[in-house]
């Protein structure tokens, strides 16, 4: 199970930090991807961490701006973004795929609910 947190209405500009908390005692083994899905729009790739906190990889449309990091002691998985634009606004969702992590949401084990970023002009 996985539960996120920490989105919210900010302006352009600003920054938010996304939390994914994970159930499973098994959390060190999966990579953690978050994605997000605007309206009208297919869900897309925002970052992923691998299940050994060694690689990650952004999309280039939040690279330099958006880092993603892990705490397997405390079973979480962060998304700290910066300079917020309003096309980053979204609902934001993390998943977790066991190992190897990957760019398609369509090779993810587990998802969250999601929660919704606005970015304001």
């Amino acid at each position: 199970q996985l539960e996120e947190s920490g989105g919210g209405l900010v302006q352009a500009g600003g920054s938010l930090r996304l939390s994914c908390a994970a159930s499973a005692r098994t959390f060190s083994s999966y990579s953690m991807g978050w994605f997000r899905q605007a309206p009208g729009k297919e869900r897309e790739f925002v970052a992923l961490i691998g299940w050994r906190a060694i690689n990650t990889s952004y999309a280039d449309s939040v690279k330099d701006r958006f880092r993603i990091w892990r705490d397997n002691d405390k079973n979480t998985v962060y998304l700290q973004m910066n300079s917020l634009k309003p096309e980053d606004s979204a609902v934001y969702y993390c998943a977790a795929k066991c190992f190897r992590g990957s760019y398609d949401p369509g090779q993810y084990d587990y998802w969250g609910q999601g929660t919704q970023v606005t970015v304001s002009s």
